[in-house]
């Protein structure tokens, strides 16, 4: 995959990913017009089908709504990479169809708005730069949760 970065810092919570002035909302597309305004309110016309967003730690802390992982998803991004995840953050992304990619160092890595590659086979992120940093893979499980789109749709399959 390959795809822009769009860099984000530390303790990103989900007020940020998507304020909660929106919550009245659930579709996919209302949602993804606001995704990350708590930063950049110009997040969603920047940036397209397939790019990435880059954190640090504790990405998706705060409350345990679903609300921004599937902001996130509506907005076409591919992956969400971080330092660490909030626990529950990591499970509703999960759960969505969302992948999420810890990769300790990314953010020393990796620039905002830098064209990126993620290879999910070998575990490894390249910065435009040409330099290589690996990140945990998913389990086999947890690639075929999200090639479903997400936990309901996977168990839909496994009937």
């Amino acid at each position: 995959m390959k795809g822009t970065a769009w860099k984000f810092g530390n303790d990103i919570d989900t007020d940020i990913i998507l304020p909660g002035r929106y919550l009245i909302y659930t579709d996919e597309e209302t949602l993804a017009k606001h995704c990350m305004e708590g930063l950049d309110d110009k997040f969603s016309e920047k940036c397209k089908k397939g790019d990435f967003i880059v954190g640090g730690t504790n990405f998706g802390c705060g409350s345990s709504r679903e609300h921004a992982p599937i902001a996130i998803k509506g907005a076409g991004i591919s992956a969400v990479i971080a330092e660490s995840f909030a626990r529950i953050f990591y499970r509703n992304a999960t759960n969505v169809g969302v992948p999420l990619l810890e990769a300790p160092g990314i953010t020393d890595l990796i620039e905002n708005e830098e064209e990126i590659e993620v290879d999910m086979e070998n575990g490894t992120i390249t910065s435009s730069s040409g330099e290589v940093i690996t990140f945990k893979k998913l389990p086999p499980f947890m690639l075929e949760i999200l090639e479903k789109g997400g936990l309901i749709e996977y168990l839909k399959d496994k009937r």
